[in-house]
Order: structure tokens, then sequence, then C-alpha cells
């Protein structure tokens, strides 16, 4: 038999990801990748090798969330192309789970305990 993947049983962490644009969604979702800025790297990294990592999309000024995804290997120093703004750091993989618009308004209910019970959106 199959011996279970050993991050099956790792913790599990939420980043909401915003993009300053659909662009980069769709190619996102295109292509499994995702870039951020080299500030959220080394948190994403962290959280990457301690925890099975969701990444929740959403677009600036949207008012949605545009899916999530599961971070598929930690950032390397390789960077995209794909991106046409500069300030990006190194490419890391994505598995996208769902991809749909779902208004912020679906989620007020969720409220996050480190942003000071804010909503989540």
């Amino acid at each position: 038999s199959k011996s279970p993947s050993p991050r099956q049983y790792f913790p599990v962490r939420y980043f909401i990801m915003k993009s300053c644009n659909f662009q980069n969604i769709d190619i996102s979702q295109q292509k499994g990748i995702w870039s951020t800025t080299p500030s959220n790297e080394r948190k994403l990294n962290g959280a990457f090798w301690e925890s099975v990592v969701y990444l929740i999309f959403s677009v600036q000024g949207s008012g949605h969330f545009q899916g999530f995804a599961r971070m598929g290997s930690s950032i390397g120093c390789e960077k995209s192309q794909d991106w046409g703004s500069a300030g990006f750091g190194g490419v890391f993989k994505v598995e996208w789970i769902r991809k749909e618009s779902i208004p912020f308004q679906f989620a007020h209910h969720l409220l996050n305990p480190w942003n000071d019970n804010k909503k989540v959106q």
C-alpha cells in the first residue's frame, strides 16, 4: 500500500493574496505559478515548510475573491517575465483548487484574529 504524504499531517495556514490586476490571476491560473513581493517571501516560505498553505486570491478593488490554490513549492530566486510590474520576487508553484468569483459578503462571517478580528476580504 502507498504510504500517506507526510505533508497531510502538517497544520494548515491561509493567506489572502491581493493582486493589482486580473491579468496576474489569469496568468497564475493558466501556468500554475505565482509571484509576490519580496517582503512576503520569507513569511510564505516559512509557512510552506511548516504547514500546508492555501492562498486565497483577490484583485484589489474588485470586492470579490477570485478563487483559491494550494502553495505547491517554496519560493525560489527565479523571476518570471509574465508579470510586467517590477517589484516582484521569485516564482513558485500553485495548484488551483477553485476558480470562481465570490463576493466578499459571502465571507463576512469570517474574522481574522491576527488582524484585530477584522472581516476577511
